[in-house]
């Protein structure tokens, strides 16, 4: 997959989704359509867009034209989950779509905009211990799963072997931090020549999301599914670390520092430049290191966790692409058998994984000799399985309380607007409280 950060989302989304749940009638049920032996022609909306990306997806499907020479399959590219609503709140839905977006589940599912695949899952046996359990949560909301997963991101360390001095890379967060510190070269002026770890969340991948989870522990909604950021320590810890790093660079060093990095997903990469040390990023980043900078030297590692979480070293944040099918679609029966394989077939992931140079979603493929991957991107085959590993919950506003705490980081957090943190994240809470109830959650 391209990498698409879903952090990126906007609230139009949340907004379509409403409006589906409300204009466009009942979930079509598991028998709608003609039987999946008939002849017919099924249509599937995907986000991939680039010569590659498209390929990748045609070579993953032709093992599906084999087992299924009835089934035409029309591939449209491009598609994103603005598009995917709009389809399925006028009537006129395709019959199977993908998504880059986890943080939409909630929305899908509790609006029936995609169907229940339990029946389906049900009658085919097909037993979700095939996938890991991040994988399984993020693909269902509430007992609701209206998606399976397709290729997955997960993130780790990235450690320029020439600027990390012989140094090994850090296990956890005091020893980040220590090496951050050593090695961070800075100009006569005291501005950054070269970071060793950027901490503010405006970097790049360098999130709470990817951070305040997997290394501090932090629990993003409470199991009444309620934000209670200020009651939890995790939380308090994380900032804690990050605005002490950063204000050890100097707030206006690391905006100016930002402000000159180039495009995060272009050669000018200042990781792909030699211009940071360490940083955290997804496994596609092997792909372009491979192909935009491969002279550069570099070391891939579990994200570090907070010294007294030590124990679960290991993990990450993960999470993916989905699939599913969409409330109304025509062709029901064919395009379950399309979903299936393309989520548990082994060798349609891996080759598809081999493609995108992404991380393939079940265990049998995690296990593949077929993989043909770089040596660093083992690292992120072993995030992916390993039990410490974690995602965000959905909700039925997606992620809105993530784009409120992240605004609340980079706006009031950061720059040193708030005196009180407790207050300030009580504050917080209420805000994405208010906005989950308000949208029926």
């Amino acid at each position: 997959m391209s990498p698409r950060p879903w952090r990126l989302i906007t609230a139009s989304i949340i907004t379509v989704a409403a409006a589906t749940a409300c204009t466009a009638g009942g979930q079509s049920p598991a028998s709608g359509g003609p039987k999946a032996d008939a002849p017919q022609t099924i249509e599937v909306w995907h986000g991939w867009s680039a010569p590659h990306e498209v390929k990748a997806f045609e070579d993953a499907i032709a093992g599906f034209h084999r087992l299924h020479p009835n089934i035409t399959v029309k591939l449209v590219k491009g598609q994103d989950d603005t598009k995917i609503l709009n389809a399925i709140r006028g009537g006129n839905p395709p019959d199977v779509v993908s998504s880059f977006s986890t943080n939409n589940v909630g929305q899908f599912c509790s609006s029936s905009a995609l169907q229940d695949l339990t029946p389906y899952l049900k009658k085919d046996k097909v037993d979700l211990n095939l996938f890991p359990k991040a994988v399984q949560d993020y693909t269902q909301y509430r007992g609701d799963r209206c998606t399976l997963p397709l290729l997955a991101d997960d993130y780790a360390l990235y450690s320029n072997k020439a600027l990390m001095k012989g140094n090994p890379p850090p296990k956890t967060i005091s020893q980040l931090t220590a090496l951050a510190k050593k090695l961070t070269v800075r100009n006569a002026d005291g501005t950054i020549k070269v970071a060793g770890f950027m901490p503010s969340e405006t970097y790049y991948e360098h999130v709470p999301e990817h951070i305040a989870g997997p290394s501090f522990g932090a629990t993003w909604l409470t199991a009444q599914g309620r934000a209670d950021f200020a009651a939890d320590p995790a939380f308090t810890k994380y900032l804690q670390w990050e605005k002490g790093l950063l204000d050890w660079y100097g707030y206006d060093n690391v905006k100016k520092f930002i402000h000159s990095m180039g495009q995060e997903f272009e050669a000018s990469n200042p990781f792909e430049k030699g211009k940071v040390a360490m940083a955290i990023d997804g496994e596609w980043r092997t792909k372009f290191l491979q192909q935009e900078a491969p002279k550069v030297q570099y070391a891939t590692t579990p994200t570090p966790v907070d010294d007294a979480r030590a124990n679960t070293y290991g993990g990450g944040f993960v999470t993916g692409t989905i699939i599913g099918i969409p409330r109304g679609a025509r062709h029901a029966q064919a395009s379950w058998e399309f979903v299936k394989y393309l989520t548990t077939d082994t060798d349609a992931l891996v080759t598809f994984a081999n493609g995108l140079g992404n991380v393939p979603s079940t265990i049998p493929a995690l296990a593949s000799p077929n993989l043909d991957l770089p040596p660093q991107f083992k690292t992120f085959l072993d995030v992916f399985k390993n039990p410490n590993s974690s995602t965000v919950p959905s909700t039925i506003n997606g992620g809105d309380f993530i784009v409120k705490f992240q605004s609340f980081v980079q706006e009031q957090w950061e720059p040193g607007k708030v005196t009180n943190l407790r207050q300030g994240l009580q504050g917080l809470d209420k805000k994405v409280n208010d906005a989950l109830q308000l949208a029926g959650g």
